[in-house]
């Protein structure tokens, strides 16, 4: 496959900066190839030279698109344009649509099961557990979510757990509206404070014994109307609990 350069973004939209420094303009007759189309990114890029341009915040990497020749680019358009205008193409893709949409729901229901096994509540919480595992399913599963249940560096049965602490952390507690200072590492231990909270009204339901669930914040979120899952650009608002 012909070079592909990974540069990163600076203030001017047609000026990046090379691993080495270097800072480094397109040609002119060089276009950009929005990020969002996995198949004309993919033939661009197998055409000829190409600059790819990565944006980091922290841990994770945002596209911010794809530079090539502009005739490149228009070639590689016309022909996945004709390929895609096909009842091939169009069958295909409607299958593929399918087993995606199909393994998602599975994969859902097995997330589900896997905080069902975390939770781990006493038979008079069964009720509460299956609400709790159904709203964080909801809530971590859905592909862009950005949350740790989308996430294949750690094993399902510790995404269950981080993404049950996460839930708690927006849903139980004050997080979402804390004044956090600004010093390093202090939303980290907020973060670890809460989370040994979220543990000890985990605990609480693991154990056989009633209590009020109008006083229990682990009931009463579980009984409020679902909020509605992550969008992909809100992600970083809802993130996994560092274990």
């Amino acid at each position: 496959m012909p070079d592909c350069l990974t540069l990163a973004p600076t203030a001017d939209p047609r000026v990046f900066r090379h691993p080495d420094g270097r800072l480094l303009s397109p040609p002119a007759d060089w276009a950009c190839v929005p990020p969002g189309d996995a198949g004309l990114t993919r033939r661009v890029k197998a055409a000829g030279p190409s600059w790819v341009v990565i944006e980091r915040r922290g841990r994770k990497a945002f596209s911010q698109g794809l530079w090539a020749a502009r005739a490149q680019i228009e070639t590689a358009r016309a022909a996945l344009d004709a390929e895609r205008s096909t009842g091939t193409y169009a069958r295909r893709r409607a299958s593929a649509l399918d087993r995606r949409e199909r393994a998602e729901e599975s994969y859902a229901v097995a997330f589900a099961d896997e905080v069902r096994r975390f939770l781990a509540f006493a038979p008079r919480w069964a009720a509460l557990a299956d609400a709790v595992a159904t709203r964080v399913a909801a809530h971590a599963t859905p592909v862009g979510s950005g949350t740790v249940a989308r996430t294949k560096r750690i094993a399902i049965d510790e995404r269950a757990e981080a993404a049950v602490i996460a839930w708690m952390r927006h849903q139980t507690t004050d997080y979402d509206d804390m004044r956090i200072e600004r010093v390093a590492g202090r939303r980290r231990e907020v973060r670890r404070e809460l989370a040994q909270l979220s543990r000890a009204v985990l605990d609480l339901h693991r154990r056989d014994a009633p209590h009020a669930p109008a006083a229990c914040s682990l009931c009463t979120a579980a009984a409020a109307p679902p909020s509605p899952a992550p969008k992909p650009d809100d992600a970083a608002a809802f993130d996994a609990f560092e274990l």
